[in-house]
């Protein structure tokens, strides 16, 4: 990358918003020039925009310190923002809002979102950095069927995220049957919405979330899909799942259960979960992990207080790879993904990378 590349965070003064910052901060490859979140931010210095003038209290939810270069950047308002000086968007915004904002940005700008306004289009891949990237071709294919200069590509739920992740060297080398998933996911995965009250988590578990189950169903099949004749066909597997939010504060834990369609020993699927997306580490980009899937033999790991910034928190972890006699071919184990990093903005910023790498931008 010869020269820096200029780009906005839209929504940036909430939780996913602070995280682009977060990995944005001493990037060598893109510059944060534009800020811009609702119209009440819209004026204000960052530092100012995040302060509670009442109390005075700075409304910062990373454990990272807020970045020196964001603080005295003028917030606009997200719906009429001057982007023309931008080479990327990164999106931070609610369904509803990107929804309506979004396209707005994609006809002259690439977007990257962290919401799931789009991703169920069929025109639009679900991009999973290290897993997907043949899915890169349908770009052209969006920007010719909607007459737009940029597009967008949204990252998955966080909770598909490592579950993609882990399948895709199974599928790959031994195709699958069929899956059986149980999620035990951070609190942070809520955000500071009211989905999640202090009280209700602490000494809980709750065994529902809103919609969540639904997604990972769905974007699991379509991010090891094929891209044939413009579209993406899914996965010919079936997914079900139970997700459910427990008190930790970052890290999704999940219990897997795959029927293989051939034959696998715990072995040879450590083997295929070590050796998976060498060609894409091997590219080095700024925000990679030295390896996709980090496979232990410990079987009281992978823990998330212990294990879950592993690799800036951008690799898998996986543990306890065992046989599974109730199903076909099966095969079962605990893998741990980062929900705040490689499940949300980080993972963009690096899907963004790629593509910059590629030439898309």
């Amino acid at each position: 990358m010869k020269e820096k590349l200029n780009v906005a965070v839209v929504g940036a003064t909430g939780i996913v918003g602070q995280q682009f910052l977060v990995s944005l901060d001493g990037h060598p490859w893109f510059r944060t020039t534009r800020l811009a979140a609702s119209a009440k931010s819209a004026g204000k210095k960052y530092l100012e925009a995040i302060t509670d003038q009442a109390t005075g209290s700075v409304r910062w939810y990373c454990e990272e310190k807020i970045p020196e270069y964001a603080l005295g950047i003028t917030v606009e308002d997200a719906s009429e923002f001057n982007f023309k000086d931008v080479d990327i968007i990164f999106t931070a915004l609610e369904s509803d809002i990107a929804r309506e904002l979004e396209p707005y940005y994609a006809k002259e700008k690439p977007v990257f979102s962290t919401a799931s306004a789009f991703r169920y289009d069929e025109d639009v891949p679900i991009f999973v950095p290290g897993l997907n990237m043949s899915h890169a071709s349908m770009l052209q294919v969006q920007k010719r069927e909607r007459g737009w200069k940029g597009f967008i590509t949204p990252n998955p739920n966080c909770t598909t995220t490592g579950l993609a992740v882990t399948l895709a060297p199974l599928y790959e080398r031994f195709g699958i049957n069929s899956v059986h998933m149980t999620s035990l996911q951070a609190i942070s995965g809520a955000g500071r919405s009211p989905g999640v009250i202090g009280l209700d988590i602490i000494d809980n578990v709750m065994p529902y979330i809103p919609k969540e189950e639904e997604k990972v169903e769905k974007e699991t099949r379509k991010i090891l899909g094929r891209c044939e004749d413009g579209r993406i066909s899914p996965a010919d597997f079936k997914v079900s799942c139970t997700c459910m939010r427990v008190h930790v504060k970052d890290g999704h834990t999940e219990s897997v259960f795959v029927s293989l369609k051939r034959e696998a020993d715990p072995e040879a699927v450590k083997k295929a979960m070590r050796a998976f997306g060498r060609e894409f580490t091997d590219l080095r980009l700024p925000s990679s992990p030295p390896t996709m899937i980090v496979v232990t033999d410990d079987p009281y790991h992978p823990q998330p207080r212990l294990d879950r910034d592993l690799h800036g928190g951008m690799a898998t972890m996986v543990g306890r790879i065992r046989p599974d006699e109730s199903f076909p071919n099966g095969i079962k184990y605990v893998l741990l993904s980062h929900n705040t990093k490689m499940g949300a903005a980080k993972g963009c910023v690096l899907a963004a990378e790629y593509l910059a790498e590629k030439g898309y931008i």
